[in-house]
């Protein structure tokens, strides 16, 4: 039997009172269901991560964020969007780690916002493609005004476990077939 991929489920905002992080812990229950991957979370605030060109990349945060994202065989990226786009926080996360580090990797988006997230995930699919990552087609989306209670409280509907299914079953494909590509 081959080895299980390892999939990190990367939240993708920091500010306080965030909801990545129920979205996070409800995916990750999702794919736990599974059991063909080894997933865990991945938050980005816990590396403390300096603005991306301030440094001159000594910090301990950045060779710990270089080394996570080398392990890891493939991503679900929890997208808030703000003003249209994803977060700074983010941008700088993915602008921080070596490029190498991501690439011929799979990942499958999930965003969040008052439209779905959908905006805030068109702009990932281009950087990412620009880091030589690979991502799925199935992008759950969820409503703040219909998955969320007072906008605060993760409650999604039944409807999105099929949507994730296809999402964990391509993220597998993918990520299985590029880490044969990596070797």
């Amino acid at each position: 039997m081959t080895e299980q991929l390892k999939i990190g489920i990367v939240l993708g905002s920091t500010r306080q009172g965030r909801v990545s992080t129920q979205v996070g812990e409800w995916a990750k229950k999702v794919a736990d269901e599974r059991n063909d991957a080894q997933y865990e979370i991945v938050d980005i605030a816990d590396y403390d991560l300096p603005f991306f060109g301030t440094t001159a990349g000594t910090e301990p945060g950045l060779a710990k964020w270089a080394e996570k994202i080398n392990e890891l065989d493939a991503y679900v990226f929890v997208v808030a969007e703000y003003n249209h786009s994803i977060t700074g926080a983010l941008k700088n996360a993915l602008d921080s780690a070596p490029t190498t580090a991501w690439n011929n990797k799979a990942a499958s988006i999930m965003s969040y916002g008052s439209t779905g997230g959908a905006r805030a995930a068109e702009h990932l699919r281009g950087i990412l493609g620009e880091l030589m990552v690979a991502d799925t087609r199935v992008h759950p989306t969820f409503s703040l005004f219909l998955d969320f209670e007072n906008f605060s409280t993760f409650n999604p509907g039944d409807l999105h476990l099929e949507n994730m299914t296809m999402m964990f079953d391509q993220l597998n494909s993918w990520g299985t077939a590029l880490k044969s590509v990596r070797g």
